[in-house]
């Protein structure tokens, strides 16, 4: 839902606070209001998160995973700056450590987060599985996750050649990921959030 009809400058979104405690993505320089989610589209983001921060301590990667935390700035064609605020961001802990003293935007040309997930609720389908898939891989990200509890699905977007190649996970099917080969998970148990 657009806020108004103002365009804003990515300077003026991240100074914007309407006192109200709402978060905001800024889409085309409008900003955008990011619904609460259901309870299982919360449980399904922290179980994702919590999975993802335990593989990377396990293999002792220097990654962590934050979630609804970090926005992302994308390259849409317009004129105007548009800012994503996915589920969750997996990025190297360095990275996150260097947003300590800022606003946790990755910038444009920052390296790019190495996975981020979207949790899709009736309001994001399009969103979720078009415009982001788009501006994903334009900014190069090598892991995209669409969980879709509406379609109970789970696609995992790999980027190959600056674009996505998408593979449906259903049921007990094992999920594949590059960023994390020691997961063991299955579309039905990130559906039901018991990881």
């Amino acid at each position: 839902m657009t806020v108004t009809t103002r365009k804003f400058t990515f300077e003026e979104y991240l100074a914007y606070d309407d006192n109200t405690g709402n978060r905001f993505e800024l889409v085309d320089g409008e900003l955008v209001a990011m619904g609460i989610g259901t309870g299982l589209h919360g449980a399904i983001a922290e179980c994702l998160n919590d999975q993802f921060k335990a593989a990377a301590q396990q293999t002792g990667q220097p990654q962590t995973a934050k979630d609804m935390r970090i926005g992302i700035r994308s390259p849409r064609s317009t004129r105007w700056d548009t800012s994503r605020i996915p589920d969750i961001v997996v990025l190297p802990t360095e990275q996150w450590e260097a947003m300590q003293t800022q606003a946790a935007i990755i910038k444009l040309h920052d390296p790019p987060p190495l996975l981020v997930v979207e949790v899709v609720s009736e309001s994001t389908v399009s969103t979720d599985y078009r415009a982001k898939h788009s501006e994903y891989s334009v900014l190069e990200i090598p892991e995209y996750w669409i969980v879709d509890p509406i379609r109970q699905q789970v696609t995992i977007c790999l980027l190959q050649a600056g674009r996505y190649d998408d593979t449906v996970f259903k049921g007990a099917t094992a999920i594949r990921s590059q960023i994390f080969p020691s997961l063991s998970l299955t579309a039905d148990r990130i559906l039901a959030a018991k990881l």
